[in-house]
């Protein structure tokens, strides 16, 4: 059994044989835009983070290779630490090189060179103005000793060498990349864009505007773009700068893979962990009371993780969690998924709500007021049991953890005029649910078991402060 999800493995010959969320498809378009034009562009595949968009375009980079394409797989994040982003872009270049093409690229490194010793004065002295106030400094810095006339044909005389030398950067780059693969556009993946440093990230598109708008390369950009809007902001020091109007300037098609199935991923991740090895073992199969564990926790899995939008990174981390907390219960205890994955998913996404529940600082109204804001679920016929099912557990377990044991007053009590139970509180989720709620509660309150469980019995495991079974 793994601890973490490991990448899909990418099989050479069918790179999607192992995705589990039906994606080829969408790369088929991605090739047809490639097709249709293969002179030249930039698309950016904007999805959240955590969303698959790496493993997909790793499977569909195999693909394009599969086509004969010539394809570059850059991850700027793994990759900030060097400072000039053109040194890298041009190292992952030089991978392509032969035999043939390797005189045409020494001749593009060349130029490459150049261009960069010409703009390093400029970068200099622009950063002498904007951070330092000392004149002298300044003028130990940028090399100012003749008078403001000559400073200022020598900066006409930068500019005119600058333009020259990004003119002649990119000619020798389009000859190279024409030379490379039989006039088949050049296809360079520029993957976690947005987490590497902003200053990094923002200097990357610059130099791809600049530099690298040549004809036969196409850049594929693996974005957030919401966060990487944020690091422009950062970088320009606006917050009031429309960011999106910005990053218009450098991509020119914007792609989002669609949401998988809602049911795909989940079901999926319950096989690659194997719950089953636990809720279907013949230890634990012996006793009646746990048999329905496994469908509980899948219908549990359906209500959370259909209707919140957890993104598939965390969806993982859950799981993950969720079954090395699931080897400290043995196999004739009580783990009541209803509570036990409700608990895992709030310590993943609501964290502060779930420390407020530890240490004991929320009144049940509280709970179920927090629960409520959590629980991004329509209402309706299908939803609204379940739902009172994961409250009444929730609010029984943290009653019985909240109050001391022997002071401990239920959430219901007798009518005297009935003889029958009455619930004292409503279902957040529906009102005038008092029976509702009391036929629940009874239900888990009958005889010695689930209904005595404190939240104690879950966090503990959650915690990891139990041993674990080997």
């Amino acid at each position: 059994m793994n601890l973490k999800h490991y990448e899909l493995e990418i099989d050479e010959d069918n790179p999607f044989a192992n995705c589990k969320l039906d994606r080829q498809k969408y790369s088929n378009v991605l090739t047809n835009i490639i097709k249709s034009y293969p002179y030249g562009f930039v698309l950016a595949i904007n999805n959240k983070w955590g969303t698959g968009k790496t493993t997909f375009v790793k499977m569909w980079e195999q693909d394009l290779r599969n086509r004969e394409y010539e394809t570059l797989y850059f991850n700027a994040w793994e990759n900030d630490f060097e400072n000039n982003p053109l040194t890298a872009l041009m190292g992952e270049l030089k991978t392509l090189t032969t035999k043939e093409t390797k005189p045409e690229f020494k001749k593009t490194l060349r130029k490459a060179s150049t261009l960069t010793k010409h703009i390093a004065p400029i970068i200099a002295k622009a950063i002498a103005d904007r951070y330092i106030n000392t004149d002298g400094v300044k003028e130990a810095i940028v090399g100012v000793t003749e008078g403001l006339s000559a400073v200022f044909e020598n900066e006409v005389n930068e500019y005119e060498k600058k333009k020259k030398s990004i003119s002649d950067f990119k000619n020798s780059l389009s000859e190279f990349i024409a030379n490379t693969n039989e006039g088949k556009p050049l296809i360079f993946i520029i993957d976690e864009l947005d987490r590497c440093r902003p200053n990094y990230a923002v200097s990357i598109l610059e130099q791809i505007k600049h530099f690298f708008s040549v004809p036969n390369i196409i850049f594929i950009l693996s974005i957030d773009k919401e966060q990487l809007g944020n690091a422009v902001k950062g970088v320009y020091g606006s917050a009031d700068l429309d960011a999106d109007e910005y990053l218009r300037r450098f991509l020119d098609i914007e792609y989002s893979i669609p949401e998988p199935n809602e049911e795909t991923f989940y079901k999926y991740l319950y096989e690659y962990f194997k719950f089953d090895d636990f809720f279907k073992s013949s230890e634990r199969l012996k006793y009646r009371e746990v048999q329905a564990d496994r469908s509980d926790f899948l219908e549990t899995c359906k209500l959370l993780f259909t209707n919140s939008k957890v993104s598939l990174r965390q969806q993982e981390k859950i799981f993950a969690h969720s079954r090395l907390a699931l080897r400290s219960f043995d196999f004739n205890s009580y783990v009541v998924p209803h509570i036990f994955l409700l608990l895992t998913f709030i310590k993943v996404r609501h964290n502060s709500f779930y420390e407020n529940m530890k240490s004991k600082s929320l009144s049940i109204k509280e709970v179920q007021e927090e629960l409520l804001k959590i629980i991004k679920v329509q209402i309706n016929e299908q939803t609204e049991r379940l739902l009172m099912y994961l409250e009444v557990y929730l609010l029984n377990a943290y009653n019985n953890y909240y109050q001391e044991r022997y002071h401990r007053k239920p959430l219901y009590e007798r009518d005297k005029e009935t003889g029958e139970n009455k619930s004292l509180i409503d279902s957040i989720f529906k009102e005038d649910s008092k029976n509702d709620f009391m036929h629940i509660l009874g239900s888990i309150n009958r005889g010695r078991g689930i209904g005595d469980l404190e939240l104690s019995h879950f966090i503990n495991r959650i915690e990891l402060l139990e041993d674990l079974r080997t």
